[in-house]
């Protein structure tokens, strides 16, 4: 059986603000340590229930944080940007389970670093289905067949997995107190939990089903103002709804609603502010 898992930064233990998923400030060689730990963690319970291959893809930023010294010597790593399908690269119907590592809940809601691709994003939808990285990656892994069967961060992520994905598994390894601070287990009892629920994900892994995207999906973006809508409006085949800050696009399938969400928001980006 083959294993695919996406590591997110913002669901680590420990980590609660900015200072440690950002490459430029002080606490960031710590987090990416430890984001490194907890991928391990799955890698190791996999290989002991048997798994035969294992494909990490470091899903943060700019993707290149897991150290790939220290990661589990059987293991494939996919890292660095641009990629084609960003945080689900390489995720195809060769996989048999995909597990979510380090992932933070959706923008607009409590939780710790709470977000959706961008600070720019107030909310996403895929017809009327409010998502987040999560959803929206879970969502991929169902077009090719693949159910998540676990997912790793603070309990507002678990929540938001539960909504989505009925007997999902998750290790919540910080609870949170507002959107940059969390009662957070330690790095090694975190570690010990992300692999006992891997271990338990694993034995339920023929009753977790895939989350199957709707045929054509109808992509929604809200953004937090005028000028990024705008922006994202640049790409062809959007537009704007009349009133709002969302930006809509009708897909061929959830895939090319994807790469879509990846340019709009990329798009958005270029906005100022003065």
């Amino acid at each position: 059986m083959n294993l695919y898992i996406s590591v997110d930064m913002e669901g680590i233990s420990g980590l609660v603000d900015y200072t440690h998923v950002d490459s430029r400030l002080h606490n960031y060689e710590r987090g990416r340590k430890i984001m490194t730990q907890e991928a391990n963690a799955v890698i190791a319970a996999a290989f002991e229930k048997g798994f035969k291959e294992v494909v990490v893809n470091d899903s943060h930023s700019k993707m290149n944080n897991i150290l790939v010294e220290e990661l589990h010597p059987a293991t494939k790593l996919i890292t660095g940007d641009v990629k084609p399908f960003s945080m689900v690269q390489g995720l195809d119907e060769s996989f048999d389970a995909a597990i979510f590592v380090g992932y933070h809940a959706m923008a607009s809601v409590k939780g710790v670093m709470t977000h959706s691709m961008i600070f720019g994003v107030r909310n996403m939808y895929i017809n009327d289905v409010q998502v987040g990285e999560l959803g929206f990656n879970a969502y991929v892994a169902g077009y090719y067949g693949v159910p998540v069967i676990m997912v790793a961060g603070d309990d507002q992520t678990a929540l938001e997995a539960e909504n989505l994905i009925p007997g999902i598994h998750c290790a919540v390894v910080k609870e949170a107190t507002s959107r940059s601070s969390a009662k957070s287990l330690t790095p090694i009892k975190a570690q010990e939990l992300i692999k006992e629920r891997t271990w338990q994900a694993m034995e339920d892994i023929h009753t977790i089903k895939p989350l199957i995207p709707p045929k054509n999906p109808l992509l929604r973006i809200e953004f937090a103002n005028y000028g990024q809508a705008e922006w994202a409006n640049l790409m062809p085949g959007t537009e704007i709804e009349p009133g709002t800050t969302i930006v809509k696009f009708q897909a061929k399938d959830i895939k090319e609603a994807y790469q879509a969400m990846l340019v709009m928001t990329e798009l958005a980006m270029r906005t100022t502010f003065c």
